[in-house]
């Protein structure tokens, strides 16, 4: 593939899909500002290193690998500048507006998951992807993918139930 069919491709895709790919930024910022900001970088990053996607039908799974690990590194990023007061502050302002999950304890419940785990569920049940996908996309082993959702959906299943 030329650069600039693999360039159209990915606008194309980025187009189709920018509903989908800003929910999957805000699912790991919960800031509508900050999720527009990664899908931004994100594009920027997909289309200087565009020569890295290799066939036509891995756009998806490479595309939201950079989205994931934008998204991380900008939670990193946060992390590393923010008082620890900040950070309760930043979470206990979140609006009702911001908020694409309709069950908030089901939110909070994946907010305590570690980032790995919660990568894993969002993906599979937000994202619907398969969990080839999601091993492709997190550059992880299958096996270690599944591992992470079943004790993912254990911890979570622990959490829901002590809100109740």
């Amino acid at each position: 593939m030329g650069d600039s069919n693999i360039q159209e491709l990915i606008e194309q895709y980025v187009l189709a899909n920018q509903n989908q790919i800003y929910r999957l930024a805000y699912s790991y910022v919960h800031n509508k500002d900050d999720a527009l900001d990664i899908v931004q970088e994100s594009i920027y990053k997909a289309m200087t290193g565009k020569q890295s996607l290799n066939k036509a039908d891995a756009v998806r799974p490479w595309f939201y690998r950079i989205v994931v690990n934008t998204s991380l590194d900008f939670l990193r990023r946060k992390k590393r500048e923010a008082e620890p007061e900040e950070d309760i502050m930043l979470h206990a302002n979140c609006t009702a507006t911001d908020d694409q999950y309709e069950n908030i304890d089901l939110k909070q419940a994946l907010s305590r998951l570690p980032s790995a785990y919660r990568s894993i569920v969002v993906l599979r049940f937000f994202e619907d992807l398969t969990l080839e996908e999601i091993a492709t996309i997190l550059n992880e082993n299958l096996s270690t993918v599944k591992t992470r959702l079943y004790k993912s959906l254990k911890l979570l299943r622990v959490e829901m139930s002590e809100t109740e």
